[in-house]
């Protein structure tokens, strides 16, 4: 069995989020049929979106480190729990010797699967995945088009991202949240990206409903395969 290294840190959370769906997601029945995995736990990675809006220092360097680390480490694959660090991927894949997962690659391929009439799909997420691209420039090859929340919309959902799960404010009132989903079902969209590792924790803190697919959830899924082969 493959060993998987995580890229992790960005932020603990997800990280924690991602190395536990693996876990539930084995088919292990006991300790020793688990995969093997190394976790770094990389805290000084810079913010991903203050970056790639050009008022911040890049994560790219921290990133790079931790990747060669778990490659040392003895790593086969690299999977990385943070949407907008996928801006980096191609630089980062050149950094390195061995394989790492695409996070959004492995997304749009799980969707179509799932429902292979889509057309449209829209995107919770950061506002460095947006603006980056990272969805639409891999959802537009398979013909998908990303459908975005209006400008006041995402800086509801950078709030709850940044205040609520990476600094702990938990007296919150997800009803703004919900009214977003019910625009995009006023819209004809159902079907709805958490493009940002911590907005699954979110919903599920929150018990918000809705047609939601979970990247992190999607890459644990895909990692275990991998580590399979």
């Amino acid at each position: 069995m493959k060993k998987i290294g995580i890229i992790g840190g960005m932020g603990p959370l997800a990280t924690a989020d991602l190395f536990t769906k693996i876990i539930k997601a084995s088919d292990a029945k006991c300790d020793n049929e688990h995969i093997p995995i190394i976790i770094d736990n990389n805290t000084k990675i810079p913010d991903r979106t203050v970056a790639i809006l050009g008022i911040g220092e890049s994560p790219l360097e921290e990133i790079i480190i931790s990747a060669k680390t778990l490659e040392k480490s003895g790593a086969d694959f690299l999977i990385m729990p943070c949407n907008t660090a996928h801006y980096f991927y191609n630089d980062l894949t050149k950094a390195i010797n061995i394989p790492i997962l695409n996070m959004i690659e492995e997304t749009a391929k799980f969707i179509l699967k799932k429902n292979p009439d889509i057309k449209k799909i829209a995107l919770f997420s950061t506002t460095g995945t947006l603006k980056g691209n990272v969805y639409q420039n891999i959802f537009n090859k398979y013909d998908i088009e990303i459908v975005f929340p209006e400008e006041s919309e995402n800086l509801e959902l950078m709030n709850l991202i940044y205040n609520v799960i990476k600094n702990g404010e938990l007296n919150y009132n997800p009803k703004k949240i919900i009214n977003i989903i019910k625009n995009f079902k006023k819209k004809n969209i159902d079907n709805i990206i958490l493009g940002c590792t911590e907005l699954p924790i979110a919903i599920n803190l929150f018990k918000i409903k809705g047609n939601f697919y979970d990247p992190n959830e999607i890459l644990a899924l895909s990692a275990i395969e991998k580590a399979k082969d």
